[in-house]
């Protein structure tokens, strides 16, 4: 496959779902054709990348062996195409969020992670976490597209709120490329409101600072962007997407 070429079509895309596959870390490629591409997509967790000429074929064989896809379409074309091939596909909004890598201030995040609540401790994943949290539905996200506890320790990383010996929030790479993760961050339903999942997200950015590495955040609401924005970093722009269920 001529990854040159199908680069080329996913330029100046500041997607690091997008670098993680080109770059062979993790996730899947395909094309209209190998060598001499005009269109391509990416697959990688629940997410799909569109770039190049609309494809059905390429559209409709991202759902193969799934139930939920979140088609991020590089235009408008490709976006009635992943409608035509999916009549059930519903729009919604995302929200970038700039990737700036000067953009923390180190002192207030260290503030952040210190403020963990009383009866909780938060602590990195290690390989038995690693096992717990995949087991988890709420949770499952935060090491799902990783193979292997060895390839988390290697490209991921993340920590996770305990209460009573049981991870109920956390922070941690949904998915990795070489020079940085992008950040999943949930809470169990019934410890939020509580400030976890800033404490959490905290001691991620941190560590991946001092690691040498990229904390990327990309939005699915508004209460995620104001997470992010109380974290040092900046609204970028909406962008669309599309959800398709398994009908």
């Amino acid at each position: 496959m001529n990854i040159e070429k199908i680069s080329a079509l996913f330029a100046d895309w500041e997607e690091s779902m997008i670098w993680s596959a080109l770059q062979g870390v993790m996730g899947e490629i395909a094309a209209d054709d190998p060598e001499n591409p005009k269109s391509a997509r990416i697959l990688l967790g629940d997410f799909a990348f569109f770039a190049g000429k609309p494809d059905r074929g390429l559209a409709r064989s991202a759902m193969d062996g799934r139930e939920f896809l979140l088609a991020v379409p590089k235009s408008e074309g490709w976006a009635a195409c992943v409608e035509a091939a999916f009549p059930q596909a519903r729009r919604i909004a995302r929200y970038a969020i700039k990737k700036e890598p000067d953009c923390f201030d180190r002192e207030r995040l260290r503030e952040f992670a210190r403020s963990v609540p009383a009866g909780y401790a938060v602590v990195p994943i290690d390989r038995a976490l690693f096992s717990q949290v995949k087991r988890e539905e709420w949770s499952r996200d935060f090491c799902a597209n990783f193979n292997s506890w060895e390839q988390y320790a290697r490209y991921g990383g993340g920590f996770v709120a305990l209460y009573q010996g049981e991870a109920v929030a956390g922070a941690s790479s949904y998915t990795a490329y070489r020079d940085g993760i992008e950040i999943e961050v949930d809470t169990r339903e019934d410890h939020r409101r509580k400030g976890l999942a800033l404490c959490c997200a905290a001691h991620l950015i941190l560590s991946c600072l001092e690691k040498g590495k990229y904390p990327s955040w990309d939005a699915a609401n508004c209460a995620s962007v104001a997470l992010a924005e109380k974290l040092g970093y900046h609204f970028d722009r909406e962008y669309p997407a599309l959800e398709v269920q398994k009908p």
